[in-house]
């Protein structure tokens, strides 16, 4: 885990010389000449116009996340068994909020009932979970293409769900070729088959406050998925994505409690997301 503090309490990652907004970058201040504190070394560079005429110092906190946090999928709260979940790479992250995902991969998963109360360990049974492999089961250009289970569940503190996303890597002329595709969206909406994106779910943040959307979003997502250009003589890899509906980010809080509008130059909001670690495909 990164820190205890979330983007609406962010006091920086380095103590006193990130422990003001100005310091952050976060807040305009005049640029400092030769005498800038050392509680804000990097003052001393030069100054940023973010577009309106406000001048912020020069500070790479500003790109910084507020937190993050690693997860793993054990089956007892004890250290032999969160070792035993890492070893077999039974893990995923998240930028803060506390997301759960669930992610597994095998041809066999394809007609599995999403409304089994047994779903998880039918799952283990007839699939890998992630950090696991799967192979061509019938070798060469006869295998069959994996199908995907994806189940999100939201941080009943923080934003409700926006979209699952499946993230597939390959490799392509010597390098690595990624695809997206959104395979599961909130608010009954279907995902586009020519763009594989889910439509807006109309989720907004008013940044006058901070306040988020109600009424919009989802407190868990669901759903199979099987890879619609499969290559059963390419490697590949899979892994979830999870996105919650838009929330200030950090350095907007600030210009909240400042009265002040948040930074131009920066994006005001931010999605939190969780990602499972890769199911690797070997032909």
């Amino acid at each position: 885990a990164a820190g205890a503090f979330d983007e609406e309490t962010y006091w920086g990652a380095s103590g006193l010389m990130q422990a003001t907004g100005e310091q952050r970058g976060s807040l305009p201040s005049e640029p400092a000449g030769a005498g800038a504190s050392l509680q804000n070394p990097t003052a001393a560079a030069a100054p940023i116009d973010d577009g309106t005429g406000r001048i912020y110092p020069f500070t790479t906190a500003i790109t910084n996340g507020a937190s993050g946090l690693a997860a793993v999928w054990a089956n007892e709260n004890t250290r032999e068994s969160i070792f035993d979940a890492m070893r077999r790479k039974e893990t995923f992250g998240t930028s803060g909020t506390r997301i759960q995902v669930r992610f597994f991969g095998g041809a066999a998963l394809s007609g599995m009932d999403l409304d089994d109360p047994d779903l998880v360990a039918a799952a283990y049974e007839d699939g890998v979970a992630m950090g696991g492999d799967l192979t061509g089961e019938s070798g060469g250009d006869d295998s069959e293409a994996p199908s995907f289970l994806v189940w999100a569940m939201q941080d009943t503190m923080a934003a409700p769900l926006q979209r699952v996303q499946i993230v597939k890597g390959w490799e392509s002329g010597g390098e690595t070729a990624e695809q997206v595709y959104d395979v599961a969206c909130s608010d009954g909406l279907d995902v586009d088959v020519a763009t594989h994106r889910c439509p807006d779910n109309g989720a907004t943040v008013d940044l006058t406050d901070c306040s988020i959307s109600t009424g919009v979003g989802a407190a868990e997502l669901k759903t199979i998925w099987t890879d619609p250009a499969f290559d059963p003589s390419q490697r590949a890899f899979y892994y979830a994505r999870v996105l919650e509906n838009p929330t200030c980010r950090w350095s907007s809080w600030d210009a909240l409690r400042a009265g002040t509008a948040p930074r131009q130059d920066f994006p005001a909001t931010i999605q939190e997301r969780a990602w499972s670690s890769p199911i690797w495909y070997t032909p």
